[in-house]
């Protein structure tokens, strides 16, 4: 009898054994990555999240909010109601934008400037009139355009001129990134990615359980986005990373390309040799306006900036002459190059 006791308390011992570590495993395993993907501000969103349930809904929502502050093509927007010169008090959303990009438009000189609309109009792709901007159009334009003639006062957007209009294009999505990491932030998520239209906000590691790894592209010309091949790849865990570059963005006219990117201050398209600027920042409005910026600047001038800004990384493609492409980086991104 006493034999039999203990065999059932030794059976009872492993059950509770088998049971504990079930549930210790159960407990270890990770939670599968959601990914969700759609279509917002003209362009894709891929985002990444660990968790065990998903929440594109809410995602979208935030997306949603964004538009109807920020984007010029919704005419209810902020923005837009700007814009037209209506009484409109500006949101937190906008007051956020508007205030970094005045902020980066002083660093860089005014070549951020979220005023440069009517000059990008102008020019337009592929001169919507067939016909390319004259110098007195462009001149009449520029006295529209200057980010010091334009200020916030009590949630009010004051313009110098009327007529002025303002383009957040080059900050929004990078701002829209912020917005949805921050929103998976407040779910718990711990482990992500945000992309919108390859702007990038990172956290935590991939569902390989690795650091999140983000290619570069090579900078051929390149206007119906096929090219794919990567000129390195940057561990970009915990960090905001934009790219801006007119081998996308382009077009030509009687034999001569002109680049996507207008320079405030001279009301043209972009000369400079820099071909793509990446830029990694804390956040990815910073890392947005700064690519854009540096774009505008040119090498030389762009590595003057950051020489002010050690918060700031960029890895910038260059023609470096006789058709050959040069690259260089900031110091302190050489341990993000994995390859």
């Amino acid at each position: 009898m006493r034999s039999k006791n203990k065999l059932l308390v030794q059976s009872a011992v492993l059950v509770a054994i088998i049971v504990g570590a079930i549930i210790v495993v159960r407990h270890q395993r990770p939670e599968a990555y959601q990914k969700d993907t759609g279509f917002v501000f003209g362009t894709v969103y891929n985002i990444s999240y660990q968790s065990d349930k998903n929440m594109k809904a809410g995602i979208e929502a935030e997306l949603k909010k964004v538009d109807n502050s920020l984007s010029p093509f919704n005419k209810q927007s902020v923005i837009a109601k700007i814009n037209r010169n209506e009484d409109v008090t500006a949101d937190k959303m906008f007051t956020d934008v508007f205030t970094l990009a005045q902020e980066i438009s002083r660093e860089t000189g005014g070549a951020f400037d979220v005023t440069v609309a009517p000059l990008v109009n102008a020019w337009g792709f592929g001169f919507k009139n067939d016909t390319k901007p004259t110098k007195h159009a462009i001149d009449s334009l520029r006295r529209l355009v200057g980010y010091e003639k334009v200020m916030l006062d009590g949630g009010k957007v004051k313009k110098r001129d009327r007529r002025m209009m303002l383009d957040c294009s080059a900050i929004a999505k990078g701002y829209a990134c912020d917005v949805v990491a921050d929103y998976l932030r407040r779910q718990g998520v711990e482990n992500f990615m945000v992309e919108i239209g390859g702007e990038i906000v990172t956290c935590g590691i991939n569902e390989k359980r690795l650091p999140w790894k983000i290619g570069v592209t090579k900078p051929v010309d390149d206007s119906l986005n096929t090219n794919q091949e990567l000129q390195t790849v940057l561990n970009v865990t915990n960090k905001a990373m934009a790219t801006s570059g007119n081998y996308r963005n382009f077009y030509y006219k009687n034999g001569k390309k002109y680049a996507h990117t207008i320079d405030p201050n001279t009301g043209y398209p972009v000369q400079h040799n820099i071909l793509s600027a990446t830029v990694l920042a804390d956040d990815c409005a910073t890392a947005d306006a700064y690519a854009t910026a540096f774009m505008v600047m040119g090498l030389d001038k762009a590595k003057s900036v950051l020489a002010k800004h050690p918060e700031l990384m960029a890895y910038f493609i260059y023609d470096g002459g006789n058709g050959v492409n040069a690259v260089w980086f900031s110091p302190s991104l050489k341990d993000k190059i994995t390859e």
